[in-house]
């Protein structure tokens, strides 16, 4: 099942997102390479800096969903004011259909 991981930075928290990023890449690029990982990408502030992040997974439930979520490096940095973890249907341009 997929599960959208809708992520919200703490205000004032572009500093730490920045030196956090490369664990956070890198802990992506695992997921990818293990085909947990759909899509992803941060969310923009009206200055276009990122402020949050969109993150798409494969897990066999929402526990495990919420340990990958767990796992980011930017969660164990207390970067997120806020993480909404939810079942996700992709429909539309969804790739191999």
């Amino acid at each position: 099942m997929l599960f959208a991981l809708i992520c919200t930075d703490k205000p004032d928290s572009l500093d730490l997102r920045m030196e956090v990023r490369p664990d956070h890449v890198a802990y992506l690029n695992t997921l990818n390479e293990n085909g947990v990982l759909k899509l992803a990408g941060p969310f923009l502030d009206e200055n276009e800096k990122p402020d949050g992040s969109l993150v798409v997974i494969e897990a066999g439930s929402r526990e495990e969903a919420h340990r990958i979520a767990a796992d980011d490096p930017y969660s164990k940095a207390d970067l997120f004011a806020s993480v909404d973890i939810r079942p996700y249907n992709w429909v539309f341009n969804k790739p191999g259909e």
